[in-house]
C-alpha cells in the first residue's frame, strides 16, 4: 500500500487530517489496553489487514495536537444552540502540561463576560482550594464540559454535552494529565459515563483511560452548603497524595 492509498483510505473514513487520524489511533490503543486487562492476548488478522497496519508506520506522523490547535478548530462555534446566547467561548486556561485538570460543567455569567473559566464567586473558592493544596491556577488547568454558558446557568442538556465533549477529550489528550478533578454532578457523570449521584462517586479515584478521575462537589454547591467543604478537602487530600513526586 502506498502513502497515497493510505491517505485515500483515511479520507474515505472521514479522517481528513493527521489530528483526526491520531485521535482514531489513540482510541484503538485504549480499546486494546482494556481488552488486555480483560485477558485478551491476541487477534486473528487477515493478511490484508496486517498489510494495512504495517502501512500506518510509513505515514507521516504529525506532532501531538496542541491546545491552540483545538481552540482554532472550535472557532466561532455554532454547533449547538448555546452559541445563540453566549458572549464568549470559555475554552480553558492554565498549564498546558498540567498533572491536574479541573473540569466543571459550564461557564456562568461571570465567565461568559470574561471568557475565562471559574472567575466568579465559585471560581474564587476554587482558587482558594487550589492554593490550600500548595498549587496555583498557573500550575493546573481549568476548563468545562461545555464551552458556552447555558441560559440561566441551567445544567447543559445531553445534546449540548455530546456536541462539546469531543473537544474536552482532545484537550485532555493534549495536556496528558495524571489526574482529573470532576467538579459537580454533571462533570462527574459525564466523565465517568454513569448516572450515579455525586455523593456516591466522590471519596475515591476512578480510572478512566490514562487518567485518574476524582469526582467532588462543585464550588458553587459549597457556597450553598458549606458543611460539605470537609468532604471536598478529603477528596483534595487524596489528589495531593497522588501528586507527590514519585521516588
Amino acid at each position: 500500500m502506498t502513502n497515497e492509498d493510505a491517505s485515500s483510505q483515511r479520507q474515505a473514513c472521514g479522517l481528513s487530517t493527521d489530528a483526526r487520524f491520531e485521535s482514531l489511533l489513540a482510541e484503538v490503543c485504549e480499546t486494546l489496553k482494556e481488552l488486555r486487562e480483560e485477558g485478551v492476548e491476541g487477534f486473528r488478522c487477515r493478511p490484508e489487514s496486517l498489510a494495512a497496519v504495517k502501512a500506518w508506520g510509513r505515514l507521516p506522523v504529525a506532532s501531538q495536537e496542541r491546545l491552540e490547535d483545538i481552540r482554532a478548530d472550535i472557532g466561532a462555534c455554532t454547533r449547538c444552540g448555546l452559541s445563540a446566547g453566549r458572549r464568549h467561548i470559555v475554552f480553558g486556561e492554565g498549564n498546558p502540561h498540567a498533572e491536574l485538570v479541573f473540569v466543571g460543567e459550564g461557564p456562568g455569567s461571570d465567565e461568559d463576560r470574561s471568557g475565562r473559566p471559574f472567575v466568579g464567586p465559585a471560581g474564587q473558592l476554587l482558587t482558594r482550594i487550589i492554593g490550600a493544596m500548595g498549587l496555583s491556577r498557573e500550575r493546573v488547568y481549568i476548563c468545562n464540559i461545555v464551552k458556552c454558558r447555558p441560559p440561566g446557568n441551567r445544567n447543559p442538556r445531553p445534546d449540548e454535552i455530546e456536541t462539546c465533549l469531543p473537544f474536552l477529550h482532545r484537550q485532555l489528550r493534549a495536556i496528558a494529565p495524571r489526574f482529573v478533578c470532576a467538579l459537580g454532578k454533571v462533570a462527574a457523570q459525564t466523565l465517568l459515563e454513569t448516572e450515579r449521584p455525586i455523593s456516591r462517586l466522590r471519596g475515591r479515584l476512578h480510572r478512566v483511560g490514562d487518567w485518574q478521575v476524582m469526582p467532588t462537589f462543585h464550588p458553587a454547591y459549597l457556597l450553598r452548603s458549606p458543611e460539605r467543604k470537609r468532604d471536598v478537602w478529603q477528596d483534595m487530600q487524596l489528589l495531593m497524595r497522588g501528586l507527590k513526586p514519585r521516588d
